[in-house]
């Protein structure tokens, strides 16, 4: 019988990884970083109040993007156009596929978000929380710099 080598399996329990804020209508929680995946995938959960913005329709050109809805509705925009999903639907957007989401409904929405390849993304939310917590306002090259640096490009639809 053969045995894997030690520090092949990496547990991240709820208690030691709880949810952020995320800014006023949302939190997060990074279940899988990139770098602890060795960049295969990432998975973030997330939670979106009822009537929230979530992000503005964007794409990446380096990793996929995949939603699964766990409870609540999302709003997804994919195709060309906003759609609700439910708990248990799944949308995958491909590199370069235009994309958003927000919470239009009654309820929380809860959702996890998986990136393929699992680029560090945990620091583009990092970032994101800290502007949010420190009320600064990026110029808009600083904020083009900003989402070059995490591989998103945002799209007027």
């Amino acid at each position: 019988m053969s045995h894997p080598e030690p520090g092949t399996a990496v547990v991240r329990t709820l208690a030691e990884h709880p949810m952020v804020a995320a800014g006023e209508t949302s939190a997060l929680r990074m279940v899988a970083p990139g770098s602890h995946t060795a960049g295969r995938f990432g998975l973030v959960e997330y939670r979106l109040a009822p009537h929230s913005p979530g992000a503005a329709p964007h794409y990446h050109q380096t990793f996929s993007e995949s939603f699964y809805v766990l409870s609540g509705r999302l709003t997804v925009y994919a195709d060309g156009a906003w759609r609700p999903y439910s708990a248990g639907d799944f949308a995958l957007v491909h590199e370069r596929g235009v994309h958003g989401f927000r919470n239009d409904g009654e309820e929380p929405a809860d959702f996890l978000i998986l990136f393929a390849p699992g680029i560090a993304r945990e620091h583009f939310f990092a970032e994101m929380a800290e502007l949010r917590r420190s009320g600064r306002t990026l110029s808009p090259e600083e904020m083009t710099a900003f989402y070059a640096r995490h591989d998103q490009v945002m799209v007027d639809v």
